[in-house]
């Protein structure tokens, strides 16, 4: 049985290399080790989504997840169609409000989780002060770089860019201008704002 210790790891690392061990699996049960409640429940939930039947059992620092492969649920309503590029407009270096200590750790995480799809957006639009998020010292670049290279356009806003006076500071992407912008927004299937 194929097994996967996440005991340390936090949001969103357990779903996200769950999901990569049941890609990669040909099929047996498999065993997923998290170390707490919100781990537990959603890689159950996960799995549960995928197909697989999820027993749970105390273990020495947290739970063990037995997953057992079955069929693959069936979809109750039918995907919408979508026609058009899908975008990602990033207008803040956080996201949500309350906190900017979270709310960047929750951006950074949502970056993450956005390279692990299988299905990529076409591009990310960063504007005020998103445009933090493509310079050089930025704490998601090597992220952004890793969906640059698989061919997701990354463009900041250049007057963005001249404000926090970061133009020379770019490192992931492209400079835009806000005509790109309205123009990629106002052709999209489907935009995505965290």
């Amino acid at each position: 049985m194929q097994s996967l210790d996440c005991r340390q790891q936090k949001c969103p690392h357990p779903v996200i290399e769950t999901r990569k061990l049941i890609l990669a699996s040909s099929g047996g049960p498999l065993e997923v080790l998290v170390g707490d409640e919100t781990a537990r429940d959603n890689v159950t939930r996960f799995a549960e989504s995928q197909g697989y039947g999820v027993s749970v059992a105390p273990a020495e620092g947290g739970f063990a997840l037995r997953l057992t492969p079955g069929a693959k649920p069936a979809s109750d309503a039918p995907e919408p169609a979508v026609t058009g590029r899908t975008l990602v407009y990033i207008a803040a270096d956080v996201m949500g409000s309350g906190s900017d200590e979270l709310g960047h750790i929750l951006l950074k995480n949502f970056l993450f989780t956005l390279a692990e799809l299988e299905s990529r957006p076409d591009a990310l639009f960063f504007v005020n002060a998103g445009v933090k998020l493509v310079c050089k010292n930025s704490e998601v670049r090597e992220t952004l770089e890793k969906l640059a290279c698989e061919g997701v356009d990354i463009a900041a806003c250049g007057l963005c860019l001249e404000y926090f006076h970061l133009k020379d500071q770019v490192a992931v992407g492209r400079v835009t201008n806000m005509l790109d912008i309205v123009t990629s927004l106002s052709q999209a299937g489907r935009i995505i704002r965290p």
